[in-house]
């Protein structure tokens, strides 16, 4: 099994859902990716939508995220919105 992504999303003003999960689809302004384990570093301006993250037991968590950034690097999935909540 691939190692888990290490995830962290945060909002302006707190940290809204930090943890390990297996993949993240996010919106960006390039269209909508998919991310997992050994991709590529990126970094990408994220698009008003939802971010949708599969933990590694496979239950789902959903948040709503508008205007920040995504960034991927070692594993790593930082995800910085100016508001974004859990759904």
């Amino acid at each position: 099994m691939a190692s888990p992504l290490k995830v962290s999303l945060v909002s302006a003003d707190h940290e809204v859902w930090s943890g390990e999960a297996s993949m993240v689809v996010a919106r960006t302004t390039e269209g909508e990716i998919g991310i997992m384990a050994g991709h590529e570093p990126m970094l990408a301006i994220l698009a008003s939508g939802q971010v949708r993250l599969t933990l590694a037991e496979g239950a789902p968590i959903t948040a709503d995220a508008e205007d920040g950034f995504l960034s991927v690097e070692n594993n790593t999935v930082t995800i910085v919105a100016g508001r974004a909540e859990l759904v």
